[in-house]
């Protein structure tokens, strides 16, 4: 089946000590058949899944019947789950192995929902098809939109009923990943307490994901900044989109630098940073405008974990990892400024420039503007709304605005393509992807490809998508969703 399909697996994760790590195989299911499968990422991964009939990749997706060279894992891990420390690691979740695609990619290939776990607890280690479906959406729409991210390959359906509030039908979702590794990994080879151990995890993540640090004359050190780095463009990109991530534990945190863990997410339809979808986080530690101080927050986790790597004397250690983690307000207002100049039409910087952003914000959270519309609207070469036309407080931001597109060499038509290319005209909206989910319960898929057609060209104006560009009617807006687990 490896020569048919091209899995080229080499499981270097597998080669870590144990303790990292359980060996296992997911648990079988009942009756597993396919209900989408990604083969344009199939495609890039170099896999042939047209080879094969759709019950055999669903046996091979499940986790029912294993590619050759798989090595299947469940990783262990910790994190710190709303601000508070626990041992975790995957309790519904396998990794199958490495796949190593055509063009040198290393690509994780997980199962998600595949069973019982030694980390499991007290769960039953299987998934249910929304929550499943959901990150399939939110994760494809984030690629789309230019976003680091995991990945989702298929969704199988197993046969079986799980029950959470209510009996559900059971999904398995097959992710790639640049990597699994996360902030929380870390914190949990810091509290095995073996440095031996710590290092070994550290130099396998530089080799990895940063192997320009090996040349660093402080690799341990480089890697942390570059970690800062990456989390600083990513989150700002977040908020550029006007994404809500929901659950920004540190197990949720992504060393290479990807989005992962789609649990509660959903996008921000009317302006408001306040804005919270998790029907789990009661006190908005992780709302839309906590994203940036969540992240900087597990950032120092992180270099906590790696103390002992950075340097022998302990105060030493403190001090090189404050110096790093306090550069990351600056490189995150440098990555979201940045950003939102392009969605501006801005090539160039000047001073008033935050002040200039900074008052549209203001305007669009008082008058509840669509997040999303109200700024792709601003790529028009006329506002059409009259009520805007009307309001004099955004009239007089409009030709401050217009004062400072003709203060900079790039013609007004340039200007508008730039914003064209960073205000996406279609987000997964929150009322479209429950519609998708309700439908595909009960065995209606329909809505699911038309969503996904519809995501895969944000910044394209597509009439036949029209419908998708519209937030919900007051009478349709969702306010929580959930992590399913």
């Amino acid at each position: 089946m490896t020569t048919t399909i091209g899995w080229q697996f080499d499981n270097s994760y597998a080669r870590l000590p144990q303790v990292f790590y359980a060996r296992l195989d997911p648990v079988p299911v009942d009756f597993p058949q396919l209900i989408i499968l990604n083969r344009t990422l199939a495609n890039e991964l170099g896999l042939h899944f047209e080879a094969i009939p759709d019950r055999d990749a669903a046996l091979m997706l499940s986790g029912n019947s294993l590619p050759e060279g798989a090595q299947p894992i469940a990783q262990a891990y910790a994190g710190h789950q709303f601000g508070q420390f626990t041992m975790l690691g995957d309790g519904r979740a396998i990794l199958i192995g490495e796949h190593i695609t055509p063009t040198g990619k290393r690509i994780d290939i997980q199962l998600k929902g595949s069973g019982q776990t030694p980390f499991s607890r007290r769960g039953d280690g299987r998934a249910a098809l929304g929550p499943m479906l959901r990150e399939y959406i939110i994760s494809e729409a984030m690629h789309a939109l230019g976003i680091p991210t995991t990945r989702s390959l298929a969704v199988v359906t197993t046969g079986e009923t799980i029950m959470r509030e209510t009996r559900l039908p059971g999904a398995i979702l097959t992710r790639t990943a640049a990597s699994h590794i996360r902030v929380g990994t870390f914190e949990y080879a810091a509290r095995l307490g073996q440095i031996e151990q710590l290092k070994m995890l550290a130099d396998y993540t530089i080799h990895r994901h940063y192997p320009e640090s090996v040349q660093s004359d402080h690799p341990y050190l480089a890697l942390l900044n570059q970690v800062i780095e990456r989390q600083a463009a990513l989150v700002a990109q977040w908020m550029l989109v006007g994404f809500i991530h929901g659950v920004m534990n540190t197990d949720n945190m992504a060393i290479s630098g990807e989005t992962i863990d789609y649990g509660p997410c959903a996008f921000m339809d009317g302006y408001d940073p306040a804005t919270v979808f998790s029907s789990i986080d009661h006190h908005g530690r992780y709302s839309y405008e906590n994203q940036p101080l969540a992240a900087h927050w597990n950032l120092a986790r992180f270099a906590e974990s790696l103390l002992p790597l950075l340097d022998s004397q302990q105060n030493q250690a403190i001090a090189l990892a404050e110096e790093a983690i306090h550069t990351f307000p600056e490189k995150f207002q440098a990555n979201w400024l940045k950003g939102m100049r392009q969605k501006m039409g801005l090539f160039n910087a000047e001073d008033l420039d935050s002040e200039l952003i900074g008052d549209l914000l203001s305007w669009m959270q008082v008058n509840q503007a669509d997040y999303t519309l109200f700024l792709r609207s601003l790529t028009q070469n006329h506002l059409n709304d009259a009520k805007l036309i009307q309001n004099p407080q955004f009239m007089t931001w409009h030709a401050r605005w217009q004062d400072r597109l003709d203060r900079q060499q790039q013609s007004r038509d340039s200007a508008l393509n730039l914003m064209r290319s960073h205000n996406p005209v279609i987000i997964p909206r929150n009322h479209r992807v429950e519609e998708v989910l309700a439908a595909a319960e009960h065995g209606d898929y329909s809505l699911l490809h038309q969503l996904l057609a519809a995501i895969s060209d944000p910044y394209v104006d597509n009439p036949v998508f029209s419908h998708y560009t519209t937030p919900a009617p007051d009478s349709e807006r969702i306010y929580q969703t959930f992590c399913g687990t």
